[in-house]
């Protein structure tokens, strides 16, 4: 552990926590037995070395949420607020806007733990929307009597920029930050869903996460040929936090007020696994709205439907298209979807930020991730700057239960074999 692990001080805030046996033993679905305790966070801090971090990132995803909400209102009516950068994703004020706001408070509370984050300030300097982003910076910051300048608003956006930091070799300890994953689902409206993500990476192990998505909604739509229970490991409404700790599952609560949730409903935190699903013909598969279903090795084992009440032999259900990577594994971790399945390719790289947090929220609600060859993801791979990863072949994040198999079906459709990061 490190030393900036002990710098906040401990909240005295306090939630409803409702317990459950998550033991799945039987085939017929479980009467849940809840209790209440009064914690800050959803289990005891003697058990989460790291839980005055994760207080800390529950409290600026929540605000960086809130950030996303004001901004994407004001787009509404608004055609200043949103961009298109050189690679063609578009990007708004809240993007640049919840970095900032990140970096700031994270450099105050753990000044010597660097961040790795998507964006930079050279974009927004030059599209003159630096005073955009202050303004709406300030709304959130807790930054103390002093006014919040341009330069501090550039320099934190900077500091999780690339060239920021030069790691080196030995594992590191850093914070990972995709301000706004989905920016898309972002610009399209309320069904489309968008992410906050933040992680902490310990002396290279990912240690905690959380996820903030404003709009996530309750929806009956979601559910496999199998039994799946996704729509109950998630409490129904607008807007969720999901948080993982090592060792200490991943849980989820509402967002707060700000979403017209009351202050009860949103202080309850809820354990939250993945699907039981444990035949491959049975489950519901996740992909990039970049890739198709035929550019995938399963493709040559099963056809694709996106219609649950029409899946035939050989068909699989291939869930409605979400933005971003870090939605597919929130799906994932909640018990939506059963698989996300991910090529990797030759003209893009893949960024840690869009993976680190969703890991370990996949992880600790019974999941499992690797790459196509069956290796964890590693983070360490990008020596100097842990902004890129080298999964072989590509990424599979399932429920754990048919991980190995799908593995098995990649490694035997030999036409995909060796030419995954080729084409």
């Amino acid at each position: 552990m490190i030393a900036a692990m002990d710098l906040l001080h401990c909240t005295s805030h306090s939630s409803t926590l409702r317990f459950f046996c998550p033991h799945f033993s039987s085939p017929t679905p479980l009467r849940r037995r809840f209790f209440s305790v009064r914690l800050s966070l959803p289990f005891p801090n003697e058990k989460a070395n790291y839980h005055k971090e994760l207080e800390a990132a529950v409290g600026v995803v929540e605000r960086a949420c809130r950030l996303c909400v004001d901004v994407k209102k004001s787009l509404l009516s608004s055609d200043g607020g949103i961009l298109e950068k050189n690679d063609q994703t578009p990007v708004t004020v809240a993007d640049f806007g919840v970095q900032a706001l990140v970096s700031l408070e994270l450099n105050k509370l753990f000044p010597s733990v660097p961040l790795v984050a998507e964006e930079d300030s050279a974009f927004l300097r030059s599209n003159n929307l630096v005073d955009s982003v202050v303004s709406t910076v300030a709304d959130q910051a807790s930054f103390g009597d002093d006014p919040l300048t341009e330069a501090d608003v550039l320099d934190a956006i900077d500091r999780g920029g690339k060239d920021a930091v030069a790691f080196g070799r030995k594992p590191a300890t850093y914070w990972v930050l995709d301000p706004i994953d989905g920016t898309r689902g972002f610009l399209k409206g309320s069904e489309a869903l968008y992410v906050v993500g933040l992680a902490l990476v310990v002396q290279g192990e990912i240690v905690l996460g959380v996820m903030g998505c404003p709009n996530w909604k309750e929806d009956k739509s979601y559910k496999s040929t199998a039994e799946v229970q996704g729509s109950k490991n998630i409490p129904l409404g607008s807007g969720v936090i999901m948080v993982a700790h090592v060792g200490c599952g991943t849980w989820t609560k509402r967002l707060p007020d700000m979403l017209g949730t009351s202050a009860k409903t949103s202080d309850c935190w809820t354990r939250t696994f993945v699907d039981r699903c444990q035949l491959v013909h049975e489950a519901c598969f996740c992909i990039p709205e970049s890739q198709t279903w035929d550019s995938l090795p399963l493709s040559a084992l099963f056809n694709a439907t996106t219609d649950a009440k029409s899946i035939g032999d050989k068909e699989i259900l291939l869930l409605p298209k979400c933005c971003g990577s870090l939605c597919k594994y929130l799906m994932v971790a909640s018990g939506r979807a059963s698989v996300f399945i991910l090529r990797a390719t030759a003209q893009k790289h893949i960024k840690a930020w869009d993976h680190a947090v969703g890991v370990i929220c996949v992880q600790e609600a019974g999941g499992k991730v690797t790459d196509w060859k069956g290796n964890e993801l590693d983070l360490g791979a990008d020596q100097v700057e842990r902004r890129i990863i080298f999964p072989s072949g590509g990424v599979v994040v399932s429920n754990g239960n048919i991980h190995y198999k799908i593995l098995e079906m990649i490694s035997s459709t030999s036409s995909f074999e060796g030419d995954a990061i080729l084409s």
